[in-house]
């Protein structure tokens, strides 16, 4: 019998994907191992694996498709004489109302295909509630209506086989603010005689304040919807506060300069994040309890230190993770670091090495930033924010002014997980390393 091979999941929360490009095409053998497609999610660009062997009887997809759902059917495997002709009468296969995370095996680099077995399409959204039907929707959809109050019970799904999503939450919640935005803007008008942008509303409401300006409207790709749900439920949901240190550089610069040197002959050069890196993560292991994430109704605390890292890259950031940071030299880190960003910008990324990470990091001291405070990105329990090294007037211990190279640090944490004196101690043992950078190589 035909098999369907569907979308994967290639990581926890996908959801849909962009099917880039085929690298197999109709009357092809495939065998188990076989790559299949290149698979496009809002981190990055990846290629699954054929899990049965078989012929290429049909390409459901097109290249280039968008928005592709999670265990949708993208192309039909033939088996041994069977034929094309045997693709229409192929029996469809429900997506398994299982999370999409548990619906693939994916490799750290590739995603393999899988054929769910046969499930019942759920009932009508009228009939859920008064039936007690079992409701289909992913975990995610799940959370999101429990934030919104939104009633699953109401809702069709527009995911396989009538499955909820996130996009399905998204646009009921969308509705209830937009009818609650067009109400205050009707009440506010006949009070005051004049309506003001309001804080949340959608793209209709909001385009009528500005009929009369020229403006380009451009739309949102994964990633930007992705960073924007994701941040915006960081500062809802996380209770911030923020810690603030400077740092004398000038040792740390003359230290980076001897090394360089010394490691020419390997092309190996260290910058100042390479030194920010391991003083992080050295601090965790020096502060073990800040070393922890929240994770919903417990604390996680690890033993390893692993330091995600934002990297910019068109149309939004990526954070991929140096693991056990705490153990490796400043060499291997900065190769490391480069490796993850040139391919980070390239899309290519597996889900394992941009995923996890209990700590983070954010530099935008490359482009003149004095200081600012970052967004934490859960379930992360705080990120450092850190500025450009200037030249700066100080008062020594002796009581003398003097002239340094002073860098400004934001610790950005999470209360839940860290209060504010294991914060500042967490905090002020980044800034002992890094002001004393020869005892990281101890």
């Amino acid at each position: 019998m035909p098999i369907e091979i569907l979308m994967p999941a290639l990581s926890p929360t996908m959801e849909e994907g962009t099917l880039a490009k085929w690298l197999v095409k109709e009357g092809d053998a495939v065998a188990s191992g076989d790559l299949l497609a290149e698979i496009e999610t809002d981190k990055a660009t990846m290629e699954f694996e054929a899990v049965d062997e078989g012929i290429i009887g049909k390409l459901l997809v097109a290249e280039g498709t968008e928005n592709v759902a999670v265990n949708s059917a993208i192309a039909v495997l033939l088996e041994d004489g069977e034929s094309s002709s045997e693709v229409e009468a192929a029996p469809s296969a429900p997506a398994s109302p299982a999370p999409a995370a548990e619906a693939v095996t994916s490799s750290p680099a590739k995603s393999a295909t899988l054929a769910s077995s046969p499930a019942s399409a759920p009932p009508a959204a009228a009939d859920k509630a008064a039936e007690g039907a079992r409701i289909f929707a992913t975990p995610l959809a799940r959370k999101l209506a429990a934030q919104n109050n939104v009633d699953l019970t109401r809702l069709s799904g527009s995911g396989p086989r009538g499955r909820i999503v996130k996009a399905d939450i998204e646009a009921a919640g969308s509705a209830v603010s937009a009818d609650r935005t067009v109400a205050s803007m009707a009440s506010a008008a006949s009070t005051s005689g004049a309506a003001s942008a309001p804080q949340s509303a959608n793209f209709e409401t909001i385009s009528k304040l500005y009929a009369e300006r020229a403006y380009e409207e451009i739309s949102l790709d994964r990633m930007r919807k992705t960073i924007a749900a994701r941040l915006t439920e960081a500062k809802q949901t996380v209770p911030h506060f923020y810690l603030r240190r400077d740092v004398m550089l000038d040792n740390l610069l003359g230290f980076r300069g001897e090394m360089n040197a010394a490691l020419a002959e390997r092309d190996v050069k260290l910058s100042v994040n390479d030194f920010v890196i391991k003083a992080c993560a050295l601090a965790l292991t020096t502060v073990p309890t800040a070393n922890a994430i929240w994770a919903g109704d417990r604390i996680l605390q690890f033993t390893p230190a692993d330091i995600a890292v934002a990297v910019a890259i068109d149309g939004g950031l990526i954070t991929p993770v140096l693991k056990d940071a705490d153990q490796k030299s400043l060499s291997v880190l900065s190769t490391e670091m480069k490796d993850l960003a040139t391919r980070a910008k390239g899309r290519k990324l597996a889900p394992d090495e941009y995923q996890g990470g209990s700590f983070a990091i954010s530099n935008l001291g490359m482009f003149g930033i004095d200081n600012f405070d970052a967004v934490i990105n859960p379930p992360h329990g705080a990120i450092l924010a850190v500025g450009a090294g200037k030249k700066k007037p100080v008062v020594t211990a002796s009581g003398e002014l003097s002239v340094a190279t002073v860098m400004s640090l934001t610790l950005s944490v999470d209360h839940r997980v860290i209060d504010g004196a294991l914060g500042a101690e967490l905090l002020n043992v980044i800034v002992k390393n890094l002001e004393n950078p020869m005892a990281m190589l101890a």
